[in-house]
């Protein structure tokens, strides 16, 4: 089943994200300007201008975030002790890591420097990452191995950690940590990851019987600020296919069977906390 999810959420992100969308409207214009369909033409190219200029000037693809932040609030205070924390992988460039030997990351490099700030706070905890690869080719490159290189820089003692590096996507680093832990009724681990990416993972540990306390972070949108002119054609659109693909990755879990609902809920009461310092 984690196969099929993975293939049909694949295609589905290709067939149905913003920017596989235009290049298609752009071949299609070019199909009716060849075949001598200029009115049809006309209108497509009008449509295309509109939906550029708004996207360039608003923040569109922020509105396609909030619902999804908004679902798991980022906690203000975390139990005085927990059993496990994970870390999910996504902030890995694992292609310009093996080019240039560093622990590159992405805008999602927020995930770590709360993975340490957890470590740090839990002595005791139980640490795990998970992530392997989620290309269709270069899986010899793996997202864990960037993550080792990265927690080993910041002075973690990977000692503590345990890595898991075959997961292609989230129902397969639920699938895979669950094996390796086993985790007990009344256990409580904290799951850390982007918030608007929250939903479809902290809703499939729960559709695996493994509730956990959410840890949302690298906040994509500007509430009170939803309304605004911003011209930045660029940033927009490649935000609102970030967001766009997450939605899709939504569908295809609930359609799956991998999550309980489209827009999962948290499924324990998690402290509402932020500084697990306090």
């Amino acid at each position: 089943m984690d196969t099929i999810v993975f293939w049909f959420t694949k295609l589905a992100w290709m067939l149905l994200s913003p920017d596989s969308l235009f290049l298609l409207c752009l071949v299609g214009l070019w199909l009716m300007i060849r075949w001598g369909w200029t009115r049809a033409a006309r209108r497509l190219l009008m449509a295309l201008i509109v939906v550029l200029a708004v996207v360039a000037l608003l923040p569109v693809h922020e509105w396609m975030f909030h619902p999804l932040e908004r679902r798991f609030p980022a906690p203000t205070s975390l139990p005085e002790s927990v059993d496990g924390i994970i870390l999910l992988g996504g902030a890995e460039e694992a292609l310009q890591a093996n080019a240039w030997g560093g622990p590159e990351v992405n805008q999602a490099a927020e995930r770590y420097l709360a993975f340490l700030m957890l470590a740090r706070t839990y002595p005791d905890a139980k640490l795990v990452f998970t992530g392997g690869s989620h290309r269709l080719v270069d899986q010899a490159l793996k997202e864990a191995d960037v993550a080792v290189r990265l927690l080993t820089q910041q002075g973690l003692d990977t000692g503590r950690l345990v890595v898991e590096r075959e997961a292609r996507n989230t129902a397969e680093n639920v699938r895979r940590t669950r094996e390796l832990f086993r985790p007990a009724a009344g256990e409580k681990w904290v799951l850390v990851t982007s918030a608007y990416h929250m939903p479809r993972a902290a809703g499939s540990f729960c559709r695996a019987g493994w509730p956990v306390i959410a840890y949302p972070v690298d906040h994509r949108s500007v509430p009170g600020r939803m309304l605004r002119l911003d011209l930045d054609l660029i940033r927009h659109a490649a935000g609102a296919t970030t967001a766009a693909r997450e939605w899709i990755g939504l569908a295809s879990y609930y359609l799956g069977g991998k999550t309980e609902a489209l827009l999962p809920a948290p499924c324990v009461d998690a402290p509402s906390a932020r500084d697990a310092g306090t």
